[in-house]
């Protein structure tokens, strides 16, 4: 293990005493903040379930029992009390340890976990094949209540109370996911009282007459008459009405209180609830004080909790901004996101025009079908979700919007590579599924100003369902304007980018201008429909390179490729490859991809010497 933080067995873990346990997880805590205020990452929410990990650890070996994360970037604390805290200073680095749960980095990871709402589903399905298998382990589902105001947590609820299979559902609430909590399951969460002592009777009353005949028939009659008056005198809660017991609330800082329940709650072999009620941010006052704001860190000092580098302007911002403005000339222009309020730069909307605004929750399906049932009276609904989100509405877009053609606006942030997020993150499959929805128009700005004048022609000029991707960060080497496709002229080969990619093939253009080779530079500003000015460029040098931030066959080039026109074209299409990109910085991760101005040079040269 590492100097700076002793992580003790399991069996002393288990040992430990009340006085123990508090400065080991103080010790935890300090860890925490000293190595993410170095490399960034994920810090309230690891620090408000600082307890409850360590409570899971005291109870479940999860080399063997399953627990499955959701979301995944409360992990932390598991990653360290299961051999990964030596590796911390790597972490969301290239070639380091994941933000997020990787069953390929430790086999105490039971599942990937870098979306929400789907850890019921998950628990259940792994419940399941135990039975089926006949195998001998503990199912444990850990779901912040953030995640119930996804559509898929109740599937999952609904389908694994009803089953009987002896899994436990850990409700981690704190009445947030990033800002606080929307909607009624939060109001109902909040209204939940039930005390622990009344099943630590139930249990002792079930254990004492369930060995004879006559005791199980007293517990049975007993039991029919405490139900019909429970009915009738006392307000059940939903989870007892799904078929689960439920624990709690439960003090999330109590590391013995929560050992106890989780063992009560191991014991019964049935769906269980335990509702744990935490604190994002504990025991660092700036996180406590700005839980939102510390949800998702870059390096910041840990004495103070201000970021060491100040923030640039970046595309999510500029949304933000030109969409109020935007909203200020037309009262039929609303805003809906999905939890992400501020990642969207949809702040200073809200503040203005809060009845023109909705966060729905992390409910993206939702979010778009809403925005249609808007659209198709009157309104002007705007869409922003981040890419790696939007995915999961896949089914809305096409149904719902584009049937009817309505006139819906896809804001999709952090399209693209996002960095230290990783796999689960990356923006890279929504030019192949936008693509295929009947009508969609898509815009590729390739810097701050060209989203604020494609936004307005989106929002106010257009028609019919239309998407604008943009990525996370600010501005690169392009900052003009240019209404012309062609922003340098060649006649050896034509280089086509959209988007901020155009950044590294102007690199490469002018790399390849050294080597004697004058490339014709093509920016796209809409991928559907394409220009036929990257085509008639093509022709003209007789050699084209298309470079896209997408993995293999999901871009453009094939289309552009397959034209016949272009039968006698030397061609050549770079792309991220076949499979899932892993985290580190966007520059490492193109370079590794081959998408750097170098390796761009490198393919072009190539593609000449055919």
């Amino acid at each position: 293990m590492t100097d700076f933080i002793h992580i003790p067995s399991t069996e002393a873990l288990r040992d430990m005493n009340e006085t123990e346990l508090r400065a080991f997880c103080d010790e935890i805590r300090s860890f925490l903040v000293e190595q993410v205020s170095v490399t960034g990452g994920h810090l309230a929410s690891n620090l408000g379930v600082v307890e409850l990990t360590v409570a899971i650890h005291r109870v479940f070996d999860t080399s063997k029992d399953r627990l499955v994360f959701d979301v995944g970037h409360q992990s932390y604390v598991h990653k360290i009390l299961t051999g990964r805290a030596e590796r911390f200073p790597t972490l969301r680095k290239l070639d380091g340890l994941a933000g997020f749960p990787k069953p390929s980095e430790s086999k105490h990871d039971a599942f990937i976990a870098g979306h929400a709402s789907n850890s019921v589903s998950v628990a259940l399905g792994m419940a399941r094949a135990r039975t089926l298998r006949g195998d001998d382990y503990n199912v444990i589902a850990l779901m912040g209540d953030g995640a119930l105001t996804g559509g898929l947590a109740y599937e999952g609820l609904n389908d694994a109370g009803s089953s009987g299979e002896p899994l436990i559902v850990i409700l981690n609430d704190n009445g947030m996911s990033i800002k606080p909590n929307v909607g009624a399951m939060a109001k109902h969460l909040s209204n939940i009282r039930q005390k622990p002592s009344y099943y630590q009777l139930k249990k002792a009353w079930r254990s004492a007459t369930k060995n004879t005949e006559f005791g199980r028939a007293l517990y049975n009659g007993v039991h029919h008459v405490k139900e019909g008056l429970k009915k009738r005198l006392i307000s059940s809660n939903m989870f007892n009405d799904m078929g689960y017991e439920y624990f709690g609330p439960v003090d999330g800082h109590d590391v013995e209180k929560l050992t106890w329940q989780l063992r009560q709650a191991r014991d019964l072999k049935k769906p269980v609830i335990l509702h744990v009620i935490t604190q994002k941010g504990r025991g660092y006052a700036p996180a406590e004080k700005n839980p939102d704001r510390f949800h998702g860190v870059g390096p910041f000092d840990p004495k103070t909790g201000v970021p060491l580098a100040g923030k640039k302007p970046c595309f999510s911002d500029s949304f933000g901004q030109a969409l109020t403005a935007l909203a200020d000339a037309d009262p039929r222009v609303c805003a809906i996101t999905a939890a992400m309020q501020s990642g969207t730069g949809l702040d200073p909307f809200a503040a203005k025009y809060p009845e023109r605004f909705g966060d729905v929750g992390i409910a993206e399906g939702h979010a778009v079908a809403m925005a249609a049932g808007l659209a198709k009276q009157g309104m002007i609904p705007v869409v922003a979700l981040y890419s790696t989100f939007l995915q999961r509405a896949f089914d809305m877009m096409i149904h719902d919007v584009a049937l009817l053609n309505l006139h819906v606006v896809f804001a999709v942030d952090r399209a693209g590579l996002v960095g230290a997020d990783g796999e689960t993150h990356h923006g890279v499959f929504d030019v192949g599924y936008l693509r295929q929805v009947p009508g969609m128009k898509i815009f590729c700005p390739a810097n701050q100003a060209e989203l604020v004048s494609m936004l307005k022609t989106a929002v106010l000029e257009l028609e019919g369902p239309v998407a604008i991707r943009y990525p996370r960060g600010g501005d690169g080497r392009y900052t003009e304007q240019c209404t012309e496709p062609i922003l340098r002229q060649g006649r050896d080969i034509t280089l086509c980018a959209y988007g901020t990619m155009i950044n590294p093939v102007l690199d490469a253009a002018d790399l390849l201008a050294a080597d004697g080779i004058e490339a014709e530079v093509v920016k796209l500003n809409t991928i559907r429909p394409i220009s036929a000015l990257c085509k008639s460029s093509a022709r003209k040098t007789g050699a084209f390179l298309m470079a896209e931030e997408c993995p293999t066959h999901s871009g453009i080039f094939d289309e552009i490729a397959a034209d016949p026109a272009l039968s006698g074209v030397k061609k050549c299409g770079l792309d991220l490859g076949v499979g899932f990109i892993q985290h580190g910085t966007v520059p490492e991760l193109l370079h590794r991809a081959g998408l750097d101005a170098e390796h761009i040079r490198q393919s072009a040269l190539a593609l000449l010497q055919k």
